[in-house]
């Protein structure tokens, strides 16, 4: 069996024939990433090779590939191309992040820095930031230059969040760096996906819409699953982000409250939480705030633009697939 396979096997949206177009399409991505991950010197490649076929659930290239699906020519290899070329951009930002984080699992094995060293995983994530504007140019200069800002703002995201909110609102930097460093991306798939399908310019803004809405909702949707989940259900330990210094949307909304839950939770939360019974309280306290309520009432927000968008789109199995998948992500939560 393919690696193409092993990905594409997993997805079911729910209209056999859509299924099978969108498993098609996954199948071609996996297969050309694993040729262009096959080019330079062996110690490069097996770098590079190590997190980018390690798993992963792939949404970037599914997202480009259901966007396709509104254009006139949703089988154009130049969509697998361009749904290739945002899956590698996507590994890079993981080498690097993974440095920056200091993180030593990725994807069920080593990271790259803690297998090698720090400089080792910098230069895989360079690598295939290489392959991929390869691959771009191969398209047509609209998509190299959609891809030069999209690196921009994914490093405008990442220098954002390093540097730290300093004097400006907690809740609209977190928001603006999560933007920048996870829903670029997944809007990026949108645009690129309808645009090389053939799909008509409000229909790829719509589309690009989409992707970013779908990316703001996975992310404080796993927010709020780090703190608010039910572990025998999750599998995770609650309040993991806590432990290390991390406040996401929801603990930033109940660090605003005036009252004694905000005092007190302004208290414990002065740097990353190492005792249990320090991250049991602070999880005690937010179940007390608002910060989860808060948090899901952005969800929502994010879940109208994605309603608002598709009613700009033919209605479509593809349409109900992007719908369904929001709804799914929200569902997470419980």
């Amino acid at each position: 069996m393919s690696h193409g396979q092993t990905h594409a096997k997993h997805v079911d949206l729910g209209d056999a024939q859509l299924t099978e177009r969108i498993n098609a399409g996954m199948a071609a991505v996996e297969d050309l990433l694993s040729v262009e991950l096959d080019r330079g010197q062996d110690f490069l490649k097996e770098k590079v090779r190590h997190l980018s076929l390690a798993g992963g659930k792939r949404f970037r290239p599914m997202m480009a590939l259901l966007a396709s699906e509104f254009g006139e020519r949703p089988e154009s290899p130049d969509v697998v191309k361009a749904a290739t070329a945002v899956e590698m951009v996507h590994v890079a930002t993981l080498y690097h992040d993974d440095v920056m984080d200091e993180a030593d699992r990725r994807r069920g094995v080593e990271s790259a820095n803690f297998r090698w060293t720090n400089s080792v995983a910098i230069l895989a994530g360079d690598a295939l930031l290489a392959h991929s504007s390869r691959l771009m140019s191969q398209l047509d200069t609209h998509t190299v230059e959609h891809f030069a800002e999209t690196f921009e703002e994914l490093v405008t995201g990442q220098m954002r969040e390093t540097i730290g909110a300093g004097e400006a609102n907690a809740v609209e930097h977190y928001t603006a760096v999560i933007r920048e460093k996870t829903a670029v991306l997944i809007a990026s798939a949108g645009y690129l996906g309808a645009y090389h399908a053939g799909a008509g310019p409000e229909q790829c803004e719509a589309l690009r819409q989409i992707g970013a809405a779908v990316g703001m909702i996975f992310q404080i949707v796993d927010d709020i699953i780090d703190i608010f989940s039910d572990p025998e259900e999750s599998g995770k330990t609650p309040g993991t982000d806590l432990r290390e210094g991390v406040f996401t949307l929801p603990v930033l909304y109940a660090l605003e409250e005036e009252g004694d839950v905000g005092d007190e939770l302004r208290g414990l939360l002065t740097g990353p939480l190492t005792e249990d019974a320090a991250v049991e309280r602070a999880i005690e306290l937010l179940w007390k705030s608002t910060g989860r309520d808060k948090a899901m009432a952005d969800v929502n927000a994010y879940l109208r633009v994605v309603e608002d968008q598709l009613s700009l789109l033919p209605e479509c199995t593809a349409s109900e697939a992007l719908r369904q998948l929001a709804d799914y992500t929200v569902q997470r939560v419980g």
